[in-house]
């Protein structure tokens, strides 16, 4: 099913059951609205939202009988105080029924991903996982580091747990099978070979080091190594070696030597021993003063790809059993799951979780416990490795919160920040000027919440610093103050840091006053009377005063820290919207002129500015460019 339109496969059965109400929770009348609902409902498979009096969602559920499964949140003795809490805010329901349950717990997982309900189980994790993709639409195909929708044509490997792991696979790569890694376009003008040939990471096909029967024996190795045939690679290998050197062919028999050695390598540096497992997702789970982690190891081929660890967000008072069957039902609401998948508990709905997982892959996924031998030896280590991450998680948030009740002593608020903001903007001169924010919490930064803005004010506001954050903040809180005036969701700041002086700081207050918003507490941070030297930072406060700390204080470095990373979000930024700016052509603001055509005319006049001065007579004389579109062209430039 595709993420971009969950319920579009359900969209004919779907009904909305409403009764409105005040949005003070209240047990009596959130009953009463599930009541009504519960009339209605048949005694079919589907998924339930409820809803509070916005509208907001605040539970998503999936039920092989959508009456009996609602009908229990009318029984509240018997419901968790979680739960009652949610009944009580609870106003409205929308349901989807499904042709089974299998159907319903798949789409309950799209639509927690999609509207994060505050009483669901969250998986915290908004990055998308890396795979390596070994391109099938060249002669010459090319391997490279892939995220996101998988459309391009080829095969996918993964996934692999962080970008590290993805790198050191794709190195292990170019040296064992010399297989390109350069873009097409690259590929294509070559006339020599670059870097990667001369230290042998690469066969050049680009200049005919190698020709297409050869290149393609190499990318068969690729798919078998990357498939988990490391043996048969090395077995050859070591058959081409013999070969050469028999030969007397030395130089050969070094090269492909160096390629063993690569391979032996790669397979001595695995974190853990996973042959005979093929391909595997390992999950355990740890759970220490209400906080539960969860540790993936990811093993392809016998290969082990790394591993991560997961603290997924509402487990309060939610049994561990529905917290992995939630976890694993996001998980992989975009990952595609291997054949096994080994747990280090059984599920109570361990079953239907399989039959969905393979309802979305196409195959069998088959789900289980490992009691013996490998696999077992595999689950003990996850399971050390998901009580060494949550300890180390613990003693994190511990620290963390000591900053928080420091950095509110510091800066006079009224309890530890939730939620910082920080702010920052880029430019050359007043060009491709942007400002940037980035969001941290207890838990860490928020990567998903990072914001940049495109600054479009006039010349006066975009020569200067103080003239760009005061239309970055105008933008941000007007848009806040639309969105949520009753700031409820979570997005608005209990504490923002402006990367700048007393200038940035009175022109962001004076934003804030003219919207009415007067109890957002603005912070400076300045460099202090010794300009670059870390650790003289001075902190400026709306009432005019300054502050400092030691330079060896732990909350400044959290501080700065803070800094840090808005002024690498903002920065890479910049560096992408002014590399974009350099590839621009003139000929990208004429309406209606496609790639083709602009190529067609840069090759004939050379330049866009020779395009935009030439008369019409020579734009209907460039090859591939009709009278029609050599008029538009003219038109564009001179009708004015």
């Amino acid at each position: 099913m595709s993420s971009a339109g969950p319920t579009d496969r359900f969209n004919e059965e779907r009904a909305t059951y409403s009764v409105r109400g005040s949005d003070t929770p209240d047990l009596d009348a959130g009953v009463a609205a599930i009541r009504n609902v519960l009339a209605t409902l048949p005694q079919r498979s589907g998924v339930y939202r409820m809803q509070d009096a916005r509208g907001e969602v605040l539970y998503v559920g999936k039920a092989r009988s959508l009456r009996s499964r609602v009908a229990n949140y009318t029984q509240i003795k018997q419901l968790p105080k979680r739960l009652q809490r949610m009944v009580s805010q609870t106003r409205s329901m929308t349901i989807v029924t499904t042709n089974n349950e299998a159907e319903a717990l798949l789409l309950e997982a799209q639509l927690i991903k999609r509207f994060r309900p505050a009483y669901n189980v969250l998986l915290r994790d908004d990055k998308s996982f890396p795979f390596i993709l070994l391109r099938s639409d060249s002669d010459f195909p090319r391997v490279q580091k892939h995220r996101g929708a998988r459309r391009a044509p080829g095969n996918y490997y993964g996934p692999f747990a962080s970008a590290g792991s993805v790198n050191n696979t794709l190195n292990a790569l170019q040296k064992l099978f010399l297989l390109r890694s350069c873009t097409d376009g690259f590929f294509k003008t070559r006339d020599r070979p670059c870097l990667l040939y001369q230290i042998k990471r690469c066969s050049a096909p680009c200049v005919g080091r190698i020709d297409k029967e050869g290149y393609a024996e190499l990318v068969d190795d690729c798919r078998d190594f990357l498939g988990g045939k490391s043996t048969k690679v090395q077995a050859k290998l070591g058959a081409q070696m013999q070969a050469a050197a028999e030969a007397m062919d030395f130089e050969l028999a070094a090269l492909i030597r160096d390629r063993l050695k690569a391979l032996t390598f790669v397979q001595g540096t695995q974190a853990i021993n996973a042959e005979g497992v093929g391909d595997a997702d390992i999950f355990a789970l740890a759970c220490k003063d209400g906080v539960i982690g969860i540790q993936a190891f990811f093993i392809r081929g016998g290969q082990n790809w790394g591993h991560r660890s997961f603290f997924p967000a509402h487990t309060s008072d939610v049994p561990e059993d529905e917290v992995m069957l939630q976890f694993m039902t996001q998980f992989y609401e975009e990952v595609p799951p291997p054949k096994t998948i080994l747990l280090d508990r059984e599920l109570t709905e361990g079953v239907l979780l399989g039959e969905a997982l393979a309802e979305r892959a196409g195959y069998k996924v088959a789900i289980s416990v490992p009691q013996r031998g490998d696999r077992r030896r595999l689950m003990d280590q996850a399971k050390r490795n998901a009580i060494e991450a949550l300890e180390r998680r613990l003693a994190e948030s511990t620290t963390q919160a000591k900053l928080l009740r420091e950095l509110a002593e510091l800066f006079d608020l009224a309890s530890p920040p939730d939620r910082i903001e920080v702010y920052d903007n880029s430019h050359i001169q007043g060009t491709n000027a942007l400002g940037a924010m980035v969001v941290a919490g207890p838990e860490g930064f928020r990567k998903g919440q990072y914001r940049k803005w495109n600054i479009k004010g006039n010349e006066a506001a975009t020569d200067s610093d103080v003239g760009m954050m005061r239309e970055v903040f105008r933008r941000r809180f007007a848009r806040q103050l639309e969105e949520n005036p009753d700031r409820d969701d979570g997005t608005w700041p209990d504490l923002v840091l402006i990367d700048g002086g007393r200038g940035q700081l009175n022109a962001a207050k004076a934003v804030l006053e003219d919207l009415g918003i007067e109890d957002v507490c603005l912070v400076g941070v300045a460099k202090g009377p010794h300009h670059g030297r870390e650790g003289r930072e001075v902190f400026h406060l709306m009432n005019g005063t300054e502050r400092m700390l030691p330079v060896n204080s732990p909350l400044l470095f959290y501080i700065q820290r803070l800094r840090d990373e808005v002024h690498r979000f903002v920065i890479g930024a910049h560096r992408d919207k002014r590399a974009k700016a350099m590839g621009a052509s003139p000929l990208d603001e004429v309406p209606g002129i496609g790639p083709a055509r602009k190529k067609a005319l840069l090759m004939h006049f050379g330049t866009g500015r020779a395009v935009r001065n030439a008369s019409l007579e020579d734009l209907k004389k460039a090859p591939g460019v009709s009278a029609g579109v050599a008029q538009q062209v003219y038109d564009f430039y001179h009708a004015r």
